[in-house]
């Protein structure tokens, strides 16, 4: 499975890395990391593209990174639509006390305008 995974430096984006980056290393996948500009987040897209780096090494799983400028919600499905991915792995959501979902903007954005199937990690 061709796998796509978008991170931006939130809590949720670098636990979906370890979690996503677990599952290569057992079935094999071909992974992708897209490093998104996430306006939510203070994160330096180099200190992001480390932190990936040390978690695709420490795991032995080879994975190519892009750095995605603009928009990154509409930039993360346009490059899974014109690159036939399988699926976008993306961080998402927190629960709130009564049990809800609460998105951020960018999951929101993949889940409602994406035709690749789209896996959040909580």
């Amino acid at each position: 499975m061709k796998l796509l995974l978008g991170i931006g430096g939130s809590d949720d984006s670098l636990r979906a890395l370890e979690r996503t980056v677990a599952r290569v290393a057992e079935t094999g996948d071909d992974l992708t990391v897209a490093i998104l500009r996430n306006p939510a987040t203070e994160a330096d897209p180099e200190g992001i593209e480390r932190r990936a780096r040390d978690v695709l090494d420490d795991a032995g799983v080879a994975a190519s990174i892009r750095h995605l400028d603009g928009d990154p919600g509409s930039r993360l499905v346009e490059l899974a639509e014109g690159e036939g991915f399988d699926r976008i792995v993306l961080g998402g959501g927190e629960t709130s006390p009564m049990g809800k979902i609460k998105l951020g903007s960018i999951a929101e954005f993949v889940l409602l305008n994406s035709h690749v199937s789209v896996t959040l990690v909580r």
